[in-house]
């Protein structure tokens, strides 16, 4: 049995946001029965929930945050990871993974990894893209993220990659530090039947703006300078 540890999303069941759908969707497509998912959710100081649960087969732990402003997320971060460390300690779990997405704990990294080797475990994460470039930070914020990231980097034992720019991009610019990564698409549900001629909303959307079926391209994305429709 492989034990993976995953951090970094708010928790399942997903609610919103690409890292809770893709925990939720990862945890409820689960093919391999030897791996092990434990998920970290994150919960307010008055949340009374349980404070471990169930969902999809993966055992959820509840990591209460309180309201601290910017900080909250790397406050979330590392007392999820302190709190699955103990759990591993307490139930004398092999070889560990720690999964973490986003790079937002860079200055606490090697601490992280040293402290999972010593478990004789490794340490994974998932880099959210350009989050450095994001117009929505202050200047110093923006520096923040571009050296966590490059601390992240560095000390992380796989970058797993959505993306196979983003793949590029972390090669590329972290060269000197070799970084052992890998591709992973997000995928999507798709149905396994489908008739456009049996969805009359659909025939009648298609009619009135002079399109064809399998004639076009559906664009979906957030108004944000990152996420420029246009371009």
């Amino acid at each position: 049995m492989v034990d993976v540890f995953i951090v970094g999303s708010k928790g399942i069941p997903a609610q919103y946001g690409g890292y809770e759908t893709f925990v939720d969707k990862l945890t409820e497509n689960r093919c391999n029965m030897d791996i092990k998912y434990h998920v970290a959710c994150k919960v307010r100081r008055d949340d009374h929930s349980v404070k471990r649960f169930s969902y999809n087969h993966a055992d959820c732990f509840n990591v209460t945050v309180p309201k601290i402003g910017a900080a909250e997320a790397i406050y979330y971060d590392l007392a999820a990871i302190n709190e699955s460390i103990a759990y591993i300690k307490k139930n004398k779990i092999e070889a560990p993974i720690l999964y973490i997405l986003a790079c937002r704990i860079g200055p606490f990294m090697s601490l992280v990894t040293k402290r999972f080797h010593s478990l004789g475990g490794k340490v994974y994460i998932n880099p959210d893209g350009h989050e450095w470039k994001r117009a929505k930070w202050s200047a110093p914020v923006r520096e923040y993220w571009k050296q966590s990231e490059r601390m992240m980097v560095k000390r992380a034992d796989l970058i797993v990659c959505d993306s196979k720019n983003i793949e590029l991009y972390i090669r590329n610019t972290y060269r000197s530090y070799r970084p052992q990564t890998t591709f992973i698409a997000y995928g999507a549900d798709l149905p396994r039947t489908f008739k456009t001629s049996d969805k009359t909303d659909l025939v009648e959307w298609l009619k009135d703006h002079n399109l064809k079926e399998r004639d076009f391209y559906l664009v979906v994305g957030r108004f944000v300078p990152e996420n420029n429709l246009k371009t």
